[in-house]
């Protein structure tokens, strides 16, 4: 074990909603993480795994959380699915211009058969 002097948050269910919204977040590419200038981090399955996980967890704990508690993951799940779209529909457009862009370089460094 390490040394540090950072003291820990105590284990709370709060934090474990904090700790797999952060982890969608990032792989969403929404927090960017890591040494600067490194590329954002999407990745999409991962992302849709931990947004499972956290409607899994809701799904098991229904009915035995406080109402604060279940407000806190039912917002924080229907901000991820919301997210999720946002970024699968901008990846969506962004990977359809990109080929839309190449086919039309190629095509202007065809030579045209006269």
């Amino acid at each position: 074990m390490s040394d540090s002097s950072f003291p820990l948050p105590p284990p709370t269910f709060e934090f474990l909603v904090f700790s797999l919204k952060t982890q969608a977040d990032i792989r969403l590419g929404l927090l960017p993480f890591g040494a600067e200038g490194n590329e954002e981090q999407l990745d999409l399955p991962a992302a849709r795994h931990v947004i499972d996980l956290l409607a899994m967890l809701s799904e098991k704990t229904r009915g035995n959380l406080s109402m604060e508690e279940q407000r806190l993951i039912e917002n924080s799940l229907t901000e991820l699915r919301f997210r999720f779209v946002q970024v699968s529909e901008t990846t969506a457009k962004e990977k359809a211009a990109a080929a839309e862009a190449a086919v039309a370089d190629a095509a202007a460094e065809t030579p045209s058969a006269s």
